[in-house]
């Protein structure tokens, strides 16, 4: 039987429970069903997580640094704010389609009857998003591309916009892409 390095088995847990969350018309994901899908013992499953919500933890952790990151890659190659905010959108959208389970946690659909805390912490994922396209939107204003007093406005449009496509398209069993016409939607939006 073949080793596992530190923090692999971890890993091919998230992965799993990524995977699983795929399937939206599935059964309620239980650590039993987990553990059967990675054919180990549910004791082998808390040996690295304390609890399910800790692994829901490790999803959201997986997406707040990928998200962010890209967002803060964005905001250093691109100068331009109207530039910055479109190049957000689509990552944020092309992100979901990249990872259909991940979306299901990004809506809360998948957290529903786990710990609220888990609910909160995506809420306040969604606020940091619309913070970082307020904040591009700011660039847009200071090069004359925007308006001052409709940053706020403008940026939760968008964060609108962008959830509510991660909703139909996790709603839909992942058949509507999300980033179908986004860009011509979010250029109305700036305009």
């Amino acid at each position: 039987m073949a080793t596992t390095k530190p923090g692999e088995r971890k890993l091919q847990i998230l992965q799993t429970l990524a995977t699983m969350l795929e399937h939206p018309k599935g059964e309620k994901i239980t650590t039993a069903a987990l553990a059967a899908k990675l054919d180990v013992s549910e004791a082998a499953l808390y040996r690295h997580f304390a609890s399910k919500a800790q692994m829901f933890e490790g999803l959201i952790e997986f997406i707040e640094t990928s998200v962010f990151g890209l967002i803060n890659q964005i905001s250093e190659q691109q100068e331009n704010g109207l530039a910055q905010v479109q190049a957000i959108a689509a990552m944020l959208l092309s992100f979901a389609e990249r990872n259909p389970g991940m979306t299901r946690v990004l809506i809360g659909d998948a957290l529903v009857n786990e710990d609220e805390r888990l609910q909160s912490r995506m809420n306040q994922f969604i606020e940091r998003v619309e913070l970082s396209i307020r904040q591009a939107l700011r660039i847009a204003a200071t090069q004359g591309q925007a308006r001052e007093n409709e940053i706020a406005t403008r940026a939760c449009m968008i964060t609108s916009l962008v959830v509510g496509k991660w909703h139909r398209y996790a709603k839909s069993g992942f058949k509507y892409n999300p980033s179908e016409n986004a860009q011509a939607q979010i250029a109305m939006l700036l305009a």
